[in-house]
């Protein structure tokens, strides 16, 4: 199944199937943790194009081609990679707000609450006029219809969605929006001589990463360019909210810098850093960023050859084009927990969410894919490229690999042994501890990944590119 599902990937970066023969797929097939989705077969197949990809820019510094190997069963740990961390032998926490959650509503549907940022938080108490106690979140939920409740959630500037079955999904004009588009968009959307590769001794030496992305998604797209020797610049602002523990879980590779882009001066030291970047990743909703001068279109004329990666929750196009939304919220709305709850039921009744964060963490890792095979055109064709992706086309692509039968779902392990776990993990030097992570999970014959810099915490570094080796 994993090399199926590979093979809806081959022909965005224009590859013919004879490129398979150079992989090697390790750690068995789906089902790998209780789920009926194929998360470990498409985590898999998304990070060998990542590998394919690196191993093409390779061969463009070299001649040579590498090899490339991934284990499955190491990939679908990743995507909850986060659970794995710990700090001077202390588990790092992970839990979410004791509010975040799913609720009965009036009307018999569920709705759901995204509450783990403090200001979607308020968004949700703010509309529901109660305190944050999840005993008076229930009753103020029980007095609204789900559908209702979605709506006001939202026009409150906060996230969250109705429970829908897949088939009502199929239904919606968001999905049917969302199903007008491929997987991803790489588009060439100006004109610039073929650059070179920076010289260096990996496959991303001297290519500069400048990372205006959050969560999960998006920083996981950073950090897979920096396990290949990106120079990666994560920016944020010291006032945006945060989830502290998300950030040593994403920042593995990257120098970590703050600028406000509500300030004028900012923005200047931002075009600056553009000026002398590679490629451009952004997670902002469709067209926040062009009110401030970085739309792609922008960007590329003040840094022509720039790669633009964007990402957004439910794409540019249908009415919730401008909508808040997140792993949780795309799997709410797209009937994958009401699938989940099904099979998988627990103590207390209802949707259930996947085991892991599969369309977050494949998100970034497709994202990363469309960033290489940019990249590689930029060296052959020249030009500025758009790569476009948004989480919610990643969910249709990986509920339409299709489910597991139920017959192979009885008696599926919840967890990874402590050996597996052991043998994928490393440990990296902090500025606020010893870090035990898991490590890369690609195999690259030649080059391969690791991360040059520890996780920091944000604002630790100044806003300033280092100088290529």
């Amino acid at each position: 199944m994993t090399n199926e599902i590979l093979r809806t990937l081959l022909p965005i970066a224009g590859w013919d199937e004879q490129r398979t023969s150079e992989l090697q797929f390790t750690g068995g097939n789906d089902p790998l943790i209780p789920t009926p989705f194929r998360v470990g077969d498409s985590s898999a197949a998304a990070l060998a194009a990542v590998g394919f990809a690196v191993s093409d820019l390779w061969e463009t510094r070299t001649g040579r081609r590498q090899q490339v190997s991934v284990d499955t069963r190491q990939a679908t740990a990743s995507l909850r990679s986060g659970k794995y961390m710990h700090l001077d032998s202390a588990h790092v926490s992970t839990e979410r707000n004791p509010v975040m959650g799913v609720y009965p509503a009036k009307d018999g549907r569920w709705s759901y609450l995204h509450c783990n940022f403090p200001n979607h938080r308020a968004a949700a108490l703010s509309v529901l006029g109660v305190a944050e106690n999840r005993e008076a979140v229930t009753k103020a939920v029980a007095k609204w219809d789900a559908l209702e409740l979605e709506e006001a959630i939202i026009a409150g500037k906060g996230a969250g969605g109705m429970v829908r079955t897949m088939e009502e999904w199929a239904q919606h004009p968001q999905a049917a929006a969302i199903a007008s588009l491929p997987l991803m968009e790489i588009i060439k959307i100006g004109d610039s001589p073929p650059e070179k590769l920076p010289q260096g001794d990996r496959p991303l030496s001297g290519v500069r990463v400048l990372d205006l992305t959050r969560v999960l998604a998006g920083p996981t797209c950073a950090r897979t360019l920096a396990e290949h020797g990106a120079d990666v610049m994560k920016i944020t602002g010291a006032h945006l909210p945060n989830i502290g523990y998300q950030e040593y879980d994403t920042g593995h590779g990257k120098l970590s810098a703050h600028l406000d882009l509500r300030e004028e001066k900012d923005l200047e030291t931002l075009r600056g850093l553009v000026r002398q970047t590679d490629v451009f990743s952004q997670g902002y909703r469709p067209g926040t960023l062009g009110t401030r001068g970085l739309s792609p279109e922008e960007l590329a004329e003040l840094r022509p050859g720039l790669v633009y990666v964007s990402l957004c929750a439910f794409s540019h196009v249908g009415p919730w084009a401008s909508r808040r939304g997140f792993d949780t919220v795309v799997q709410t709305v797209s009937g994958i927990t009401s699938r989940q709850g099904d099979l998988f039921p627990r103590a207390q009744p209802g949707p259930q969410f996947y085991p892991v964060s599969a369309i977050d963490y494949l998100t970034g890792y497709l994202m990363a894919f469309g960033a290489l095979v940019a990249l590689q055109r930029r060296t052959q064709e020249g030009g500025s490229w758009l790569v476009r992706i948004s989480l919610a086309q990643v969910g249709r692509w990986l509920v339409g690999h299709g489910q597991v039968p139920e017959s192979e779902l009885e008696g599926v392990p919840s967890e990874f042994t402590a050996e597996e776990i052991a043998g994928w993990s490393m440990e990296s030097e902090t500025p606020v501890g010893r870090l035990r992570h898991l490590r890369p999970v690609v195999g690259l014959s030649e080059t391969p990944p690791r991360w040059a810099r520890p996780s920091v915490p944000l604002g630790h570094h100044e806003p300033v590119w280092p100088d290529r080796a």
